[in-house]
Order: C-alpha cells, then sequence, then structure tokens
C-alpha cells in the first residue's frame, strides 16, 4: 500500500521463519509498503568500529518497524540486535525480554518482583539441596529446567520417591532447576495472546492423556475459553513487566485465582486462530502499523476521527449509531481515547430505560 502522504513505511520480521512468523509478515503487507522476511541465521551484530546489525553480511536496511521472535538458542542474538534497534525504529519487544522470558527462572524472578501472581516455586542447585526441599512439601509437583519451549523440560512427580528418581538422573546434567507446585486445574492451562493492552485472543489447552503440557505442539488440545476480569488483567500485567507488546501469557486457575506458569514472546498462531477464531496476525500486523506511525511521528487518525476527537471536546456529546458484539456495546475509539478509561480500571455504572452512564470508581479514603 501507498500513503497520501507519500510516506513509505518499511518493516521487517526477522524468525526463524515458522508459519506464524510467515501468517504474520503476510499480514502485516496489508498495512506497510513493504515487508521482509529476515532468517535469524543470516543475522549477526558487530561490536566496535563497525557497529551494526548485518544481513549476509552487509548492513540491515532502514526500517520503520521490526518483528524480534526465536527460540531460547537465540535469546543473547535477539536481544543484541533488538537493543541495537531500539531508538531506531518500533520494536514490541524489549531487549531485556529475550534473555529474561526465555529463562523460566528470571520469568519468576521478574514476576515475583512486581507481585505477579503464580505458584508457590523453588530454584535448587543441586540434587542434595532438592531433596531436603521434597521432604518439606506436598505432592505432585512440577519440575523444570530454566531453558526450553512448547512445554518442553516439563515434569510431574507424584511423590517423593518419583521426584528423587528424576532428581537423580538429572544431577547428571550439573544445571541449576525448578521445582513448583502443582495446581489442581485438570490438566488445562489457559493461553491469553496479548497485543498491546489488549488481550486479543484466548483459548484452554487440555493435555492428552498421560501427559501434563496442555500446548497445541505436545499434543494438547485447545477449546474456546474467555478470560474474566481478573485473568485478563493478570495476563496484560505480566506482558508488561516483562517488556512484551506481543506475547502468549500461560496460567492455571488456582483456588484464589489466576497463576501465570509461563511466557512466551514467540507464540504461534496455529492453535489459537483456530480455536478462537480470531485472526491473530492481523491484529499484530495493525498493532504494530499503529505504533511504527507514532514511532516516526505520523499522525494516526483519520480525518473523520479527528471531526468526532474534536466535536467531543467542544460539545462533550457525540451523536453516532451503537455497534454491539453479541450483547455487548462496542465504543468508538474516539470516546475510549476521550474518557480515558482503561481495561484494568474500575467504572461505576447506571442504567434506566434510554440511558447509560458510565463514571470511573474511586474509593473513598478517610
Amino acid at each position: 500500500m501507498t500513503h497520501s502522504n507519500e510516506i513509505q513505511m518499511k518493516a521487517a520480521v526477522i524468525s526463524l521463519g515458522s508459519v506464524s512468523s510467515q501468517w504474520t509478515a503476510e499480514a502485516m503487507r496489508k498495512y506497510f509498503d513493504e515487508v521482509d522476511m529476515l532468517h535469524v541465521k543470516e543475522m549477526d551484530v558487530k561490536l566496535g568500529a563497525d557497529v551494526g546489525i548485518y544481513h549476509n553480511g552487509t548492513p540491515m536496511k532502514k526500517y520503520d518497524c521490526v518483528l524480534v521472535k526465536g527460540s531460547f538458542r537465540y535469546a543473547n542474538l535477539l536481544r543484541a540486535i533488538s537493543t541495537l534497534l531500539k531508538g531506531n525504529c518500533y520494536t514490541p519487544i524489549a531487549p531485556q525480554a529475550f534473555t529474561i522470558v526465555h529463562n523460566k527462572l528470571l520469568t519468576h524472578l521478574e514476576l515475583q518482583k512486581n507481585n505477579i501472581p503464580m505458584p508457590r516455586t523453588y530454584v535448587l542447585p543441586s540434587t542434595t539441596e532438592a531433596k531436603a526441599i521434597l521432604k518439606t512439601i506436598h505432592f505432585p509437583v512440577i519440575m523444570k529446567f530454566p531453558e526450553g519451549t512448547q512445554g518442553k523440560g516439563v515434569m510431574i512427580a507424584d511423590s517423593e520417591a518419583s521426584a528423587s528418581s528424576m532428581l537423580d538422573a538429572l544431577g547428571v546434567l550439573k544445571q541449576p532447576f525448578i521445582i513448583q507446585e502443582y495446581i489442581e486445574s485438570g490438566d488445562a492451562d489457559i493461553r491469553a495472546f496479548v497485543v498491546g493492552n489488549e488481550v486479543v485472543a484466548s483459548m484452554m489447552r487440555v493435555a492428552k492423556k498421560g501427559e501434563i503440557r496442555g500446548n497445541i505442539h505436545a499434543g494438547g488440545t485447545g477449546k474456546p475459553y474467555e478470560l474474566d476480569r481478573q485473568q485478563r488483567k493478570v495476563a496484560l500485567d505480566a506482558a508488561r513487566v516483562l517488556g512484551a507488546d506481543i506475547c502468549g501469557i500461560d496460567m492455571l486457575h488456582g483456588p484464589k485465582g489466576p497463576l501465570v506458569i509461563e511466557a512466551n514472546i514467540s507464540p504461534g498462531l496455529q492453535g489459537i486462530t483456530n480455536v478462537s477464531g480470531v485472526n491473530v496476525a492481523d491484529k499484530i500486523a495493525h498493532f504494530l502499523f499503529e505504533e511504527a506511525k507514532k514511532f516516526s511521528g505520523i499522525n494516526t487518525k483519520s480525518e473523520a476521527e479527528k471531526i468526532l476527537s474534536e466535536k467531543l471536546v467542544e460539545n462533550k456529546e457525540l451523536i453516532t449509531n451503537l455497534t454491539f458484539k453479541g450483547d455487548r456495546i462496542v465504543l468508538p475509539s474516539v470516546v475510549t481515547a476521550a474518557t480515558g478509561f482503561k481495561e484494568d480500571g474500575d467504572y461505576s455504572i447506571k442504567t434506566e430505560k434510554g440511558k447509560l452512564v458510565i463514571e470511573e470508581f474511586k474509593v473513598k479514603r478517610g
């Protein structure tokens, strides 16, 4: 597409070339004038005199937006690329997120620091300390390696004896591991797909028989699922503190509410798109385009939106029709912007026939 102001918007997707990455790049071509697919294995970063990001040995082109993604094996390279991109174009993932989110231990530490609810978790350096912990906790327990995606490296032990046997085997690898309390959830977890300040899609993933991992890559089955307000808030908060504008947040619903068990900054799109019926790739592409325009200083409002905004400011009133999604009313975006309402806020709603009043709810103190 070409914009009326003749500004050419260019974007790139740096990835391992997965189907999800291809879907996203294709969706981005509806909005950006140019979208390149760059393979992670063709990228390198040079520091010092020739500092820069290189693709196949030549300096990478200038883009307005770059979506960087890939597996934990490339976490350090992805962080280096993102660090050098920061400030030069819009990137949806903060540089530190590549090393934090690709490591379950660092993820849990970041969640803990920001009071995001999660299962009770123990980090042990060796089998000796781990076996001592086993005598003080309830079974079953989950055992994880810090690194790994799609549920790999996740095991369950239903007794001290089975956990001890696993520890003997894990000890040979000489690396830290995580023991986490088991949350009874019917062998199902919840995937919330966050794009910006919105959960654009969600699903419940049910593990196949004999499995504890709900991941669809591990044979799990996805089912439509609508998050409640608390689950939505926890997912958005988790994505925010981890520095990811685009990510999957996995949760269990415990007795006291949702608990975050994992985050994924390179989440697959096939499963959640098929289950939810939401074109997640298009949601991502549109968000990236709007954020890239903001970064480049391009006015993102259409003429119609400008007129509506001006009327709201001048008259505090807007005459318009209503859009319904099922039994819900969807307010025009200019109304949301004018009120400053946020999804995680508290609001007082007063209704009578033909009238609806929504006000921010503030707790009176003293």
